[in-house]
Formats: structure tokens, C-alpha cells, sequence
């Protein structure tokens, strides 16, 4: 006797009110819709301004739930892309409970081209919240999962309303299978490719003329972290990016140099360290000790908060398993 399938088949309508919020929300040739079918393994059909949704229980639960916030988050004139829709049922599908209007319409930045900046998961908007609320902030996790794009857009954000009258980004120069000594030109030109991340994100943000009038002012300084010795960074927002390639000695003197109305966030990847192996990671050693201070705060991201080409999370994903595979043996 064969047996039953233990998962429920459901049917679900929906009706919406607005015609072009609709047309939205369906997407170019209902693509929206598409990529929903896609991703859950459901059935969904529009005549209009309705649609239908068959399948497995679960999927159309999370289905019609994600098409019903995107829409109400249209309505309020926020613009669906794509990308959204992929994330918005990313988060649904982790967390049904989630509300994807608290998720996306946390402005963090609007850009010079009138581009809105916001969270695209959760970890994302507790990540933003604990920047907002803590002093100091870490960022953890894998490429492409908006750690130190964010912290910019933060950065950027903060001196706009006056809350800090200086933006400072560094990195460790690290060679990451390169010699720094082989790259043609003096120090400042050997060092600028592992600052380029950080203007790519500015030049983003604000423009190339006007990041690049806050760098000639000092308003915006970008500069490798040897230079932070000695310092105090007073009236600051300050991010560290890559800290991952910090000895636990470069991360004590970068975490003291926070002068009065500072902020720092520190961003990393503790599985892409360019270290010597005999070398502790000083983004490792802090988040150990430093987990207890109030004011302090660590956030950790996973494959699932990365908003880059949708293989990088399968990529992510594929080291992950190879990495526990390892490990098993080991």
C-alpha cells in the first residue's frame, strides 16, 4: 500500500485593492511571482488584482505572507525590486513571525542617486539597532552580507544629522597571498588597494565628487591601521574593517584609541584570516574577552544575510559544509 504524504496541500486566495501596487508586486511579466515559485515549490496564478496560491501548507502560509507585506510596503511607497522579494522570503522562511515593514523600513542612508539604504534581514536590523544603541559594535560573519557597507551607510548617516563631525575608516594592510613589497609605487600606492573597498562604498553612497571633497577637507579619513597609533578619536564615527587580520595587540591599541562622542564598529570574517597560522586573530581574541562588557555588542551574520550575487551564498554555503566535513575527520 502506498503511502500517504504527510504534508498538507492547501489553497489560498488574495485580493488587492490598488491595481498599480499590484502590477508591482507581480513584477515585469509577473517575474516577482515567478521567483516565488521558484524558491517555495508553489502554484501561484494573478488574474488581476487576485491571486492564488496552491501547495504544501507551509509554503503557501509563508507565501501569502510575504506577498501580503511586500504589498502593504508598496502601498506605503517603498519600491520592490527583485532582490527584495528574494529577501523578503528569505527572512519569512526563517522566521514567519517577521514584519518586513519594521525589516525595510529602517532608513538607514539615502544616496546621492535617492537609493534607500536599509536592513535586508534580521540580523541586518539588530545589527543596524545595536550600532545605534552601543558604543562599540561588532560584525561578524561571510562575504557579502552587508557588514561594513552598512557601518559606511551608519557612518555617512551620522555625520549628515551632526551627530559626529568626523568619519575615520581603516583596515590592517595584510597580504592575502600577495607581498606588498612586489606592487609597484611608494607606500601610499601600495597600501590604496586594500583601502579601495571602503571608497567603492563611499562613491556609493554619496557620489564621487562629494566623497571625494570630505576626503580633501579631512572630514573622511581612510588610512591603514598603523596609523591609528598614538591617537585620540574624539567626536568620531570609526569602522575597522577586516579586523580578522589584526593581532590581539593592533585590536587593543585600535579598541583604546575611542575618544569622547565616538562610535566604532569593528567588521570581520573569522574564516578568512590572512594571518601567519601561528598568529591569533585579534578580532577572535576580543570578541572572547571584551563578551561581558556592557556597551559592547557582537552581532553575527551567516550565509543567509548575504545580499551579493545569489551563488556567493551557495559558495558560502559549499566551504561551510567542507569546513564541517573536516572537522568530522579531524
Amino acid at each position: 500500500m502506498k503511502k500517504k504524504d504527510a504534508r498538507e496541500s492547501l489553497s489560498q486566495e488574495l485580493s488587492f485593492s490598488d491595481n498599480e501596487a499590484a502590477r508591482m508586486l507581480y513584477g515585469d511579466l509577473n517575474r516577482n511571482l515567478q521567483a516565488i515559485e521558484k524558491a517555495l515549490g508553489v502554484t501561484v496564478k494573478a488574474r488581476g488584482t487576485s491571486l492564488s496560491i496552491t501547495g504544501d501548507r507551509d509554503e503557501v502560509e509563508i507565501a501569502k505572507n510575504t506577498l501580503n507585506q511586500l504589498y502593504d510596503l508598496i502601498a506605503t511607497g517603498f519600491p520592490i525590486y527583485p532582490t527584495d522579494v528574494a529577501y523578503g522570503l528569505r527572512i519569512m522562511e526563517r522566521s514567519p513571525s517577521s514584519n518586513l515593514r519594521e525589516i525595510f523600513l529602517d532608513k538607514v542612508y539615502i544616496t546621492s542617486e535617492q537609493r534607500v539604504i536599509s536592513p535586508k534581514s534580521i540580523n541586518q536590523k539588530e545589527y543596524i539597532e545595536a550600532i545605534r544603541h552601543h558604543d562599540i559594535a561588532f560584525g561578524i560573519g561571510p562575504a557579502g552580507t552587508g557588514k561594513t557597507y552598512l557601518a559606511v551607510a551608519m557612518a555617512i548617516a551620522a555625520y549628515t544629522s551632526n551627530q559626529v563631525k568626523a568619519i575615520i575608516l581603516t583596515r590592517p594592510a595584510v597580504e592575502a597571498g600577495e607581498k606588498l613589497g612586489f606592487l609597484p609605487g611608494d607606500i601610499a600606492e601600495k597600501i590604496n588597494p586594500y583601502l579601495r573597498p571602503l571608497h567603492d562604498a563611499l562613491n556609493d553612497m554619496l557620489g564621487r565628487e562629494r566623497a571625494a571633497d570630505l576626503i580633501e577637507r579631512d572630514i573622511i579619513e581612510i588610512a591603514p591601521l598603523a596609523f591609528m597609533r598614538g591617537r585620540t578619536l574624539n567626536n568620531a564615527f570609526v569602522i575597522l574593517d577586516e579586523a580578522q587580520n589584526t593581532t590581539p595587540a593592533q585590536m587593543k591599541m585600535f579598541l583604546t584609541r575611542l575618544g569622547f562622542n565616538s562610535n566604532a564598529v569593528i567588521t570581520g570574517d573569522i574564516t578568512q584570516v590572512d594571518l601567519p597560522v601561528e598568529h591569533v586573530s585579534g578580532l577572535v581574541h576580543a570578541t572572547r574577552i571584551l563578551k561581558k562588557v556592557k556597551g559592547i555588542s557582537t552581532t553575527y551574520f551567516t550565509d543567509a544575510d548575504v545580499v551579493r550575487h545569489p551563488l556567493v551564498q551557495k559558495i558560502i554555503q559549499a566551504y561551510e559544509r567542507k569546513h564541517q566535513k573536516s572537522v568530522k575527520k579531524a
